[in-house]
């Protein structure tokens, strides 16, 4: 009896602590890609980041200024701009992006520059950063899909 608790509460353990370390998409390869879905994600972090940050800046001029909401706004641009660098490395670099694709050194000098604009993302508030992601994302999308998207 007291071996099946132990087993019972390992594995719920397990459950909850290994729950918020899955991943969008596996490495094993599965095969199952859908490299548009990447894209428009990508985009829609983006917006994320750019409402945040103009959050950020109306909450700053605040008097008095509301800490905890300006917190929460940071945390959540921070949160969107990992999940962009997330998808750059972990999807298209690491799964995507093979060493004999054609324009490879141009498309992962692309997606070095976007982890780099939403690392700049991360720092500031300042929207520059975020039209330079989204330019980076079309300029991506033109080498990768061989076509302008939307």
């Amino acid at each position: 009896m007291k071996t099946k608790c132990l087993a019972l509460i390992l594995t719920l353990a397990m459950v909850a602590f290994g729950a918020g370390k899955a991943s969008a998409h596996c490495e094993i390869p599965c095969g199952i890609y859908d490299d548009q879905l990447r894209t428009d994600l990508i985009a829609e972090h983006a917006t994320t980041i750019e409402k945040s940050m103009k959050k950020i800046v109306e909450l700053g001029k605040q008097n008095p200024v509301n800490y905890n909401q300006l917190v929460r706004w940071v945390s959540n641009k921070e949160k969107h701009a990992n999940e962009v660098q997330h998808i750059v490395t972990q999807y298209f670099m690491t799964q995507r992006i093979k060493p004999d694709a054609k324009k490879y050194s141009e498309k992962l000098t692309v997606l070095h520059q976007m982890l780099i604009a939403a690392m700049k993302c991360k720092q500031t508030a300042d929207l520059s950063n975020v039209n330079t992601l989204r330019s980076l994302l079309k300029e991506f999308e033109i080498l990768y899909f061989d076509h302008t998207h939307k």
